[in-house]
């Protein structure tokens, strides 16, 4: 017979997940302040029927008797998803999607499965109607005939119909719309969002379909819910991106299956996320040749190389006060090179205003646009335009000097796959012979021989 336990309430932070016996400002964990929720909790013995977390018919294995064979993955339709995924969706998993409202979360997970030919698909709702996923279903397009909508908050009943459904993948849509009965509190509360969490991680190992569950993120840009929530899921993908302009970029945070430096690109169009496999040539210039205050940058973000345009606009303060504006770059690091222009190279910019643009609305946090930031603040302000076929990748110190950077053969790939001519990095990188085929590499030690070799006349 099971033996009730004793009720009691605790306090625990909704950011760490760290409980404690009375509510505090701050949590001695993580530090965060004005975290702490209240929640009961059930002490004593537990029911011998609540081990809905248990796996029957499991017993404990030599670790060299098990076989390390390659996990059995599901395509999504998608090259860039499937990479992102480390090669396809793994039969068993929980993956979370989280992102801010509107950025496209619904669509894709949406457009998953009516990509998909033949893999049957549980999308289960809980904050829209089947009317209304019928509507965005049919502006998306694709095969509809093997994907099955279920509008449902409660764990008990969805998980009850996935049983019996069988289906090939399920897709939740929200976290914090969902709730349990078994659990006296309202859905979307941090005890709901981890126990339904919960429920679908062992619905999903122990039947071995695979599990997509999306989730808001707050203001602070961070994933609805207490912080173990991405510690309970095998794959956190991160949305990021303005929702007022077309390109998404989907970041892998947590993959227990494959790399988290990857990351997939998407545009944003009136039939659904469209893949971007080549994102550098829609980031490359779009207009005449000739104009002072550009140049190309080469980025790396994660593992993927990206080339696009750095803006600059100098000009004389006419309010006596010089401005400093950057859009996607840090202000303090774009005065910090151009106090190093002023000190170490002679550049007279302190009387001047100075605009910084990274073109395509990206956020560059890279060191090796230093290089090019340099380069197009020189450009705008001698007004001297640089040749369309050069591109730059190199960090500035505060000496000068040009410090070489992290997988600089990439980045000379990918530049030579764009058909520059020349790329200029430091005189310190290390760079392999088959690297450097089809592309001129100029190597420079500091800003006085980059200044020497771009501006010869």
């Amino acid at each position: 017979m099971a033996v009730t336990g004793k009720e009691k309430t605790v306090f625990f932070c909704t950011n760490c997940g760290n409980e404690y016996p009375k509510w505090m400002g701050r949590c001695p964990a993580c530090g965060s302040w004005n975290t702490m929720v209240e929640k009961t909790i059930v002490t004593g013995k537990p029911n011998k029927n609540a081990g809905a977390g248990s796996i029957p018919g499991r017993k404990p294995e030599k670790l060299a008797d098990i076989t390390s064979a390659q996990e059995n993955r599901i395509s999504l339709g998608s090259e860039e998803l499937d990479r992102l995924l480390g090669g396809g969706l793994v039969e068993g998993s929980l993956v979370l999607i989280g992102g801010e409202p509107g950025i496209g979360k619904s669509t894709l997970s949406l457009q998953i499965p009516l990509s998909c030919k033949g893999l049957r698909t549980l999308y289960v709702t809980g904050e829209e109607s089947a009317r209304q996923v019928k509507m965005r279903a049919d502006r998306l397009g694709g095969d509809a005939s093997n994907v099955s909508i279920l509008s449902e908050t409660n764990m008990g009943t969805i998980i009850a119909e996935a049983q019996e459904l069988r289906p090939q993948l399920m897709v939740v849509d929200s976290v914090q719309t969902m709730y349990s009965e078994a659990i006296d509190s309202s859905a979307g509360s941090v005890t709901q969002v981890k126990e339904v969490t919960s429920m679908l991680l062992h619905f999903a190992k122990v039947s071995g379909i695979p599990v997509i569950l999306i989730g808001h993120i707050t203001k602070d840009g961070y994933i609805a819910g207490p912080k173990i929530l991405e510690h309970i899921v095998d794959v956190v993908l991160q949305f990021e991106g303005d929702d007022k302009g077309p390109y998404r970029i989907l970041r892998s945070i947590k993959n227990r299956f494959g790399s988290t430096s990857e990351l997939a690109v998407f545009e944003m169009t009136g039939t659904g996320l469209r893949e971007v496999k080549n994102p550098s040539e829609l980031l490359m210039p779009m207009h005449e040749e000739g104009l002072s205050g550009t140049a190309i940058a080469v980025m790396l973000d994660g593992l993927r190389p990206f080339v696009f345009e750095v803006q600059a606009l100098v000009s004389t303060a006419a309010y006596g006060t010089a401005q400093r504006s950057a859009t996607g770059f840090d202000v303090r690091r774009l005065n910090m090179l151009l106090a190093v222009l002023e000190k170490r190279a002679g550049f007279k910019l302190n009387m001047k205003d100075v605009f910084l643009n990274m073109a395509g609305g990206l956020r560059v946090t890279d060191p090796a646009c230093d290089l090019s930031v340099v380069c197009a603040v020189l450009s705008s302000n001698i007004d001297y335009a640089l040749p369309s076929d050069i591109c730059f990748a190199g960090e500035v110190g505060l000496s000068g000097e040009i410090r070489p950077v992290n997988q600089t053969d990439r980045r000379v790939t990918e530049a030579a796959r764009l058909g520059f001519s020349q790329i200029y990095i430091s005189k310190y990188s290390s760079l392999s012979k088959d690297a450097a085929e089809g592309i001129k590499v100029v190597r420079v030690a500091d800003i006085p021989a980059l200044v020497r070799s771009l501006f010869k006349g």
